[in-house]
């Protein structure tokens, strides 16, 4: 055991000491040339920017909203005179058409006595007289079903509400976008709806735009990807014959304008989207200026230029990264950390 430790292993570790230096020495004069692996770290890739080329083609600005089937809302009947309520003239749930008499309210007011004095004998005749009567109908301002709150003899104020009616028809319904917003200017008065598990695709008339109701949700999905606030709502009357209900999920489609022949673009090269706009035009030299130009339609996809720009003109098809900022957030190619709501 001695002999061991005092040769062997002192004889060993020398051995495996001389194994790790011959690999060191090795490593340092035939390894890989260092010149070679700093080449490879250098980067070649270059960013090339993508071109698009000014065409023509026929543009139809379609707008798809998605909406749903809802009930019209009821109207309410109101006390058009202040009393009490002498007579009810219809019953609750009654079908009523515009004029039916409702009920009716009776107005007393006291006329103050007559007093008379007999000059001779300076007596005083107190003669009473019965108060004024004023009555006033109710009428139904709508055709519908009458829902009537109001009771006999109940005093009622100018104004309260007595009862309401509701209509029993329908509407498709939904809300808009800023950018679905202005493509809808100057829109048509009816649009295609499309019921989920419905009918057929039907045209509903009247339609309407206006402001969004209370409480919408202001983080509706854009087009582009982005969270982008409903700013509008829109809606239209589904019409005799069609069958729906409240609920149902619906597709309104509206066509807002069709161009033929049209120069256009693609929306992604263009900084801003409505009216006025700005593209970089690509010079002789390889470089790019920034024009401004007027937009006319849009498919969502591509847009109408009607001034600025010339059939065969080369543009930057993506608007350059430091004005990507103006595009609003339901715009593709739009930055969602930096564009307009």
């Amino acid at each position: 055991m001695g002999v061991t430790r005092r040769i062997i292993f002192p004889t060993i570790r020398l051995i495996l000491w001389a194994v790790i230096a011959l690999a060191l020495v090795k490593m340092a004069f035939s390894g890989a040339d260092m010149s070679q692996a700093d080449d490879s770290l250098v980067p070649t890739a270059q960013i090339a920017e993508m071109h698009a080329e000014v065409g023509t083609a026929t543009i139809t600005n379609t707008v798809t909203v998605q909406a749903s089937v809802v009930a019209d809302p009821s109207t309410p009947v109101k006390a058009t005179m202040a009393g009490a309520v002498s007579k009810v003239l219809a019953t609750d749930g009654q079908q009523v058409a515009v004029d039916t008499p409702l009920l009716e309210i009776l107005l007393e007011t006291p006329v103050e006595p007559t007093i008379t004095t007999n000059p001779e004998t300076g007596e005083q005749t107190v003669t009473e007289h019965k108060p004024k009567i004023k009555r006033e109908t109710v009428k139904a301002g709508v055709a519908g079903t009458l829902t009537l709150t109001a009771l006999k003899d109940q005093i009622v104020s100018v104004g309260d509400v007595v009862g309401s009616i509701a209509p029993g028809t329908l509407s498709v319904s939904g809300t808009l976008t800023p950018e679905q917003q202005y493509r809808l200017i100057g829109a048509p008065t009816e649009a295609q709806v499309t019921l989920k598990g419905g009918p057929a695709p039907f045209t509903c008339a009247g339609l309407r735009i206006g402001a969004a109701p209370t409480g919408a949700d202001a983080g509706q999905t854009g087009d582009g990807g982005g969270q982008a606030a409903t700013t509008g709502a829109i809606s239209c009357a589904v019409p005799e014959g069609v069958t729906a209900f409240p609920g149902l999920g619906a597709d309104l489609e509206i066509v807002n304008g069709t161009a033929a022949d049209a120069l256009v673009v693609p929306v992604t090269a263009v900084q801003g989207s409505v009216q006025d706009g700005n593209v970089w035009v690509v010079l002789p030299d390889g470089g790019s200026e920034k024009r401004a130009v007027t937009l006319g339609l849009t498919d969502g996809e591509h847009v109408q230029i009607t001034a600025g720009l010339a059939a065969g003109d080369t543009i930057l098809e993506f608007v350059p990264v430091g004005d990507v900022v103006n595009l609003p957030c339901d715009q593709p190619g739009a930055d969602y950390t930096t564009c307009q709501a």
